[in-house]
């Protein structure tokens, strides 16, 4: 079958630009694959990166048709019925030729073409301190013992590859130069929930701080949705925001009390009393003088506009709502 490939090429600071290159090639031939064949055959120039082939080292990763994803793993055809077999001419000719768009990762400089420095990615990992730590322990003569049980609390963000992919997607990471990533964050839970770690507490302090761990997260979804190897690094970030809240008070910063009083006022009313929610967060419970005086202009606006309640309104089924709340509660205890 003949295939457009159209890639996004870049030096440095350079102004990218789209070079086109056709090809023949087999519907199951992977992206990789395709890029060799153009490397080889057509343009020795074009940069990339690549090593197993085998969807184990994560090294060619890159967006493919505009999500960020192994080039080893995704083949033609799948590429092709992703796209609804969409014309480059962008007309319905089913006869038209099928085209593949590459470009680099994002949030990420460009180095040349599909390479990218990755340097901001290695950092944040580091900044989680991604390796068990034995502090305050003995350590044992032979070695620290797990069971099947404890182990299998690593196997999923064990399985994570460092490939970059849910990295290049993460909004935050996009607007927030500060979030660590949710890569790292990943890496972060599977220490928390390493038996043979001795730091916990101090990790989780670290994780807690302002935007540049947990709280920085925006729950877009992206990284479980590009990540190659299911390590759902987005579920591994919330189960570090539970052992957060369980250890905290709603006093102790925003970041703690947005999430409790959320639970608190859906609990009390069955949805939120939107008067409460920013007083009782940004003004914490009437006691941050500041953060009240922050949020007045806004209900001045609301009032004049009618936007502001006087009275608030429980939701039908508030009660069913509490109990199956608590019961989520009592299950996670």
């Amino acid at each position: 079958m003949e295939v457009l490939f159209k890639v996004i090429r870049q030096t440095g600071n350079s102004s990218p630009v789209v070079q086109i290159y056709r090809l023949e090639a087999e519907p199951g031939n992977t992206i990789l694959d395709c890029l060799n064949q153009i490397k080889w055959e057509q343009d020795g120039t074009l940069a990339y990166r690549k090593n197993c082939r085998n969807t184990i080292c994560g090294s060619c990763t890159m967006r493919i048709n505009g999500r960020s994803a192994l080039a080893c793993k995704e083949n033609l055809r799948s590429e092709i019925e992703r796209r609804e077999n969409i014309p480059a001419s962008g007309t319905n000719n089913p006869n038209a030729i099928p085209e593949i768009t590459i470009a680099p990762l994002g949030n990420m400089p460009v180095i040349k073409d599909l390479v990218v420095d990755m340097s901001s990615f290695w950092d944040n990992l580091e900044a989680v301190a991604p390796y068990v730590s034995t502090a305050g322990r003995q350590v044992p003569e032979r070695e620290f013992l797990q069971t099947p049980q404890e182990r299998s609390l690593l196997d999923q963000t064990g399985n994570c590859i460092m490939c970059g992919a849910c990295y290049s997607e993460c909004n935050a990471r996009e607007v927030n130069s500060d979030f660590v990533g949710p890569h790292a964050l990943a890496k972060a839970y599977r220490m928390v929930a390493d038996s043979r770690d001795g730091d916990t507490e101090n990790r989780l302090e670290n994780y807690n701080e302002d935007t540049k761990g947990v709280w920085g997260c925006t729950r877009c979804f992206y990284c479980n949705s590009v990540c190659p190897m299911d390590v759902e690094p987005l579920e591994q970030i919330t189960k570090i925001k539970q052992e957060i809240l369980d250890r905290k008070q709603a006093s102790d910063s925003r970041s703690i009390r947005h999430r409790k009083v959320l639970i608190d006022l859906v609990k009390e009313g069955g949805w939120i009393d939107e008067r409460k929610f920013g007083l009782d967060v940004v003004g914490n419970y009437f006691k941050d003088l500041t953060g009240l005086l922050s949020i007045a202009p806004l209900g001045m606006r609301m009032i004049a506009k009618g936007k502001f309640p006087l009275s608030f309104e429980s939701s039908e089924g508030t009660q069913q709502v509490r109990s199956l709340i608590e019961a989520v509660q009592q299950a996670e205890d």
